[in-house]
């Protein structure tokens, strides 16, 4: 069944272990993450997530990504045998999208067998049945680009100016290379630039 919940904008009320607790519009709703997720946002802080309904005769979950290719991957991992949606967030948790691209490419089924609840059989069906279909996931050094602009972008939007937002931002990501929550950057670019930068 196709989700009616595609996704979600609101503030967050809880945030622990692998659940964030979202407001919109006065309706808090529960959704499951990955744990490096949860612990990147904060309580009252404004989040947008894009999002997989799942719907199980006892059961309606909803799961929740920072990135549309998140999502995609998400939905292609459950369509693997053997692969629920805890099983892939698991995966997610432990492998950027551009990761579990080059994995698959790769043919290393080491990768996913290193995921709690992985077993080999399902590691590789895992990498069988995504071979082909992870072609438009970006390399990681594209993410990586890309996830900086958005951190400039927000910084020229609270008013720092461009040259300044760009020096710091070139110190988080000298710092954080792995870093790959665009929260994180944020919050690091900002106590770096503090209130004085702006303009």
């Amino acid at each position: 069944m196709v989700g009616v919940i595609a996704s979600l904008r609101g503030t967050v009320l809880e945030a622990a272990g692998s659940l964030l607790v979202v407001e919109v519009a006065g309706v808090g709703y529960a959704v499951t993450v990955t744990p490096e997720h949860a612990l990147s946002v904060r309580h009252g802080e404004l989040v947008l997530l894009h999002t997989a309904m799942v719907v199980r005769e006892d059961d309606i979950s909803l799961f929740g990504f920072q990135s549309r290719e998140q999502l995609a991957v998400f939905d292609l991992l459950r369509g693997v045998t053997g692969v629920g949606p805890k099983s892939a967030m698991g995966v997610l948790a432990a492998l950027s999208p551009a990761d579990i691209a080059a994995a698959v490419v790769a043919d290393d089924d080491a990768a996913f067998r290193k995921v709690s609840g992985i077993g080999p059989k399902t590691a590789k069906l895992i990498v069988v049945s995504l071979a082909g279909k992870l072609v438009d996931i970006r390399p990681a050094a594209t993410v990586a680009a890309a996830r900086g602009a958005d951190v400039l972008v927000a910084l020229v939007g609270l008013g720092y100016a461009e040259r300044a937002a760009q020096a710091a931002l070139d110190d988080v990501l000298a710092e954080r290379p792995d870093e790959r929550q665009t929260a994180v950057l944020l919050r690091a670019a900002l106590q770096l630039l503090g209130p004085q930068a702006v303009r």
